[in-house]
């Protein structure tokens, strides 16, 4: 679970940027919040079939602040392609706070400062620049 403070612009960044499907919701009146339930593509049928959230976003009503997203630990995504993956995240205007130099591992935050760990399928890929020689930015 991982508590959001807009949701619109988490569902963008886990739905539209990440490639994960909303599978559920549910809005509760009386508690003031939202639950979104999303699921990777290959895991929407299960998510779906047996009712198993893959990841919980809760939205509360009311604001609160959020900070130190990362003293929960971290998520992890493994992707097909970690260089293209990271590119097209570039474009869209996320920071690649660890860039993936090894081929294998890359980190980058959420809209609420959420550690996201990028994994590489498989056998991690031979360097790459302009991956190989990039700093790191700011913390993850």
């Amino acid at each position: 679970m991982v508590r959001v403070s807009n949701l619109e612009n988490s569902l963008g960044f886990y739905c539209g940027l990440m490639g994960m499907e909303e599978v559920r919701r549910y809005d509760s009146e009386s508690g003031r919040f939202t639950l979104v339930f999303l699921a990777a593509p290959q895991d929407v049928s299960r998510a779906t079939s047996e009712k198993t959230p893959i990841l919980e976003l809760t939205y509360n009503w009311d604001h609160e602040n959020y900070d130190g997203g990362r003293n929960f630990g971290h998520l992890a995504f493994e992707v097909e392609d970690i260089y293209q993956f990271c590119h097209d995240l570039h474009d869209a205007g996320v920071t690649i706070n660890r860039p993936p130099r090894d081929g294998y591992m890359a980190f980058i935050k959420s809209p609420d400062g959420i550690s996201i760990e990028l994994l590489q399928a498989g056998d991690k890929l031979a360097p790459q620049e302009p991956w190989a020689s990039m700093a790191n930015s700011g913390s993850w």
